[in-house]
């Protein structure tokens, strides 16, 4: 049986939620492993729409086993009201629910020094969702992070709190002016979330290379995207964590040879959230346009996306540092209407011509997009089911996606539901 990633391609919001619960159908287990609450994966199921930040997009079917892997970081009172919000309309979480032991907490502190690191930036802010990703992942790379583990071990627990808040609240008064925080407070809140939470807590990595070795189809699922990888995107506008394929391995303790499928999802369009460099970024009527009908606001945090052509340089790179085995394109029907549909095949800087991602935001600041342009189509492809169904020049711009980029396409998206999907090939 096999284990499929899936990953976004591009600067996060490519629609993995619909994805991951769609193939969730066939899959056992599903693991999420890396990010945090600063994720929006949108699934709807009929005429409910769930919105869910932390908790894996194949919580919706109950059935299955979620995990909440090590490479994330989890901030309890978002979490707890997360799952609150689904028991509330039906939703069962329970023993389906896994936390790893090893995931790293926010606290209190990481917010509030994020929110004042920001708004000491001005205009050069990163434009962060202030949910304290950022300082938490920090914390983890400087050993001083307090795990979720240590939610079970409350002298433990109350040591590193007294230790990290000492200085935090220095920095707090004595650099950014604000208020500090109080040990106690947060302690008492802390552990009450530790007795709701602790039912939840074990070894996600034990649990998920058992279900590898039973044979059974396990789903990995990441947040964000490629372009946005600590590592392998536009730093400084990038994400805290591994959002690439490499993040599976060290966000939930599985070997690279366990991997068997990497399904990337590209948005028929580009879309970015905050700041940073975007090549393709349409200025005007038809960017406008997108972002409404799109509905291209943050699931998050509410923030307009900017809206952009289809980027093939930025997604020839995000193949390559993925390993890329095919692609689901979603929002397709988004485009329809269109009387022409532009693909960025290279940047132009100078007078050099860069077909190579350049990862340097002080370079792609610089790069002007040259295009390769498709006619649009007329008719409606929302809903449809049947690849042959598409207008024919649809037809003719995925096929030109999947030449360029010599990767399959394997699923196309044509609308939000569950299942407005044409599948060309089984995952599982």
């Amino acid at each position: 049986m096999p284990t499929v990633l899936i990953v976004g391609t591009q600067w996060g919001d490519e629609g993995k939620g619909k994805l991951v619960d769609y193939l969730t159908e066939n899959a056992e287990v599903v693991a999420r492993y890396q990010g945090g609450q600063n994720a929006g994966h949108t699934v709807v199921i009929g005429d409910r729409k769930f919105v869910l930040h932390l908790l894996p997009s194949g919580i919706l079917r109950t059935e299955k086993l979620s995990i909440i892997g090590n490479g994330t970081v989890v901030e309890p009172v978002d979490l707890l009201a997360e799952i609150d919000g689904l028991r509330a309309k039906g939703i069962e979480v329970g023993e389906n629910l896994m936390l790893s032991k090893g995931a790293h907490l926010i606290m209190p502190y990481h917010m509030a020094i994020e929110r004042a690191v920001e708004n000491r930036m001005g205009d050069k802010k990163i434009g962060t969702t202030l949910k304290g990703i950022g300082p938490a992942y920090t914390d983890k790379a400087a050993r001083s992070g307090i795990k979720v583990v240590d939610l079970l071990m409350p002298e433990l627990f109350r040591e590193k709190l007294h230790n990290n808040l000492e200085y935090k609240n220095m920095l707090l008064e004595k650099i950014y002016g604000e208020k500090p925080l109080d040990a106690g407070t947060i302690y008492d809140d802390y552990m009450r979330h530790a007795e709701r939470l602790a039912p939840f807590i074990g070894d996600t990595d034990v649990a998920v290379n058992a279900a590898i070795g039973q044979g059974k189809n396990v789903l990995f699922e990441g947040a964000q995207g490629t372009l946005l990888d600590i590592d392998h995107g536009t730093y400084p506008y990038v994400t805290s964590s591994n959002a690439s394929a490499g993040g599976v391995c060290t966000g939930l303790g599985v070997g690279p040879t366990k991997v068997d499928r990497a399904i990337g999802v590209v948005k028929a369009y580009t879309t970015r959230v905050g700041g940073g460099p975007f090549p393709t970024e349409i200025e005007g009527p038809i960017g406008q346009e997108l972002q409404r009908k799109g509905g291209e606001f943050g699931a998050t945090t509410g923030r307009p996306r900017r809206c952009g052509w289809l980027d093939m340089v930025g997604l020839k790179y995000a193949a390559m540092i993925n390993g890329l085995t095919g692609i689901a394109v979603t929002k397709l029907d988004i485009l329809d209407g269109l009387e022409e549909i532009k693909v960025c095949t290279s940047y132009k800087r100078g007078s050099e011509t860069l077909k190579n991602f350049p990862r340097e935001a002080a370079i792609m600041e610089e790069c002007e997009p040259q295009y390769e342009t498709f006619s649009g189509w007329k008719e409606s492809t929302a809903g449809l089911k049947d690849f042959s169904e598409l207008p024919d020049n649809a037809q003719q711009y995925l096929r030109g996606i999947e030449k360029m980029l010599g990767v399959e396409i394997q699923m196309i998206s044509t609308g939000p539901k569950r299942d407005e999907l044409i599948l060309i090939k089984e995952q599982f």
